[in-house]
């Protein structure tokens, strides 16, 4: 497998997944840029989500067994918080699959660079069920459901993917020399 092709389980919700299911408010403290903290908010990734859901990330774990999500229209929505792609990252996700996002998570996950956030051409999280295996392939833009073949499209990432590929927006501009890399 090359970085542009992923194989997980993959973990299901529907519309409107809000940034505080992403991660809570109240762990907004923990810093993304030291280590410790940055594990802790993967433990705590779509924590607050309704208990309907399955856990998300076992008790006492930072990361997660399902490294994509399939999710309904406008992922992310709510508050600017940049902690809601790092969290997801931070647990060990590879992918967001949505219906849509919502243009700010959309724009903090380009700025981070955490994971790929990608549209599906058709509602995926109808069709497809929580801990089923699929591939992801970021270079025909297909998803593939393991257990019998299906074969999903997707959405082209145009120029994010490779800003998201690079870590972010200011590794990708060190990357293409836009600023000076640090000393």
């Amino acid at each position: 497998m090359n970085e542009r092709i992923f194989e997980s389980k993959i973990y299901v919700l529907g519309d409107n997944i809000d940034t505080d299911q992403i991660i809570p408010a109240c762990y907004l403290n923990l810093v993304p840029t030291i280590e410790e903290e940055y594990a802790k908010l993967g433990s705590y990734a779509l924590c607050g989500l309704p208990e309907t859901y399955p856990p998300f990330v076992a008790e006492n774990q930072n990361k997660t067994d399902y490294g994509i999500i399939v999710a309904g229209r406008n992922f992310g929505c709510g508050s600017s918080r940049e902690h809601a792609p790092i969290a997801l990252g931070a647990a060990g996700v590879r992918a967001v699959v949505a219906e849509s996002f919502a243009r700010i998570f959309f724009r903090n996950v380009i700025a981070t660079g955490e994971l790929f956030p990608i549209e599906a051409e058709k509602r995926l999280c109808d069709i497809l069920i929580t801990g089923e295996t699929i591939r992801l392939d970021l270079d025909s833009y297909e998803l593939t459901r393991l257990s019998d073949g299906s074969v999903f499209s997707l959405k082209n990432l145009g120029a994010a993917a490779p800003v998201i590929a690079a870590g972010g927006l200011f590794a990708y501009a060190r990357e293409t020399g836009m600023i000076p890399t640090r000393q």
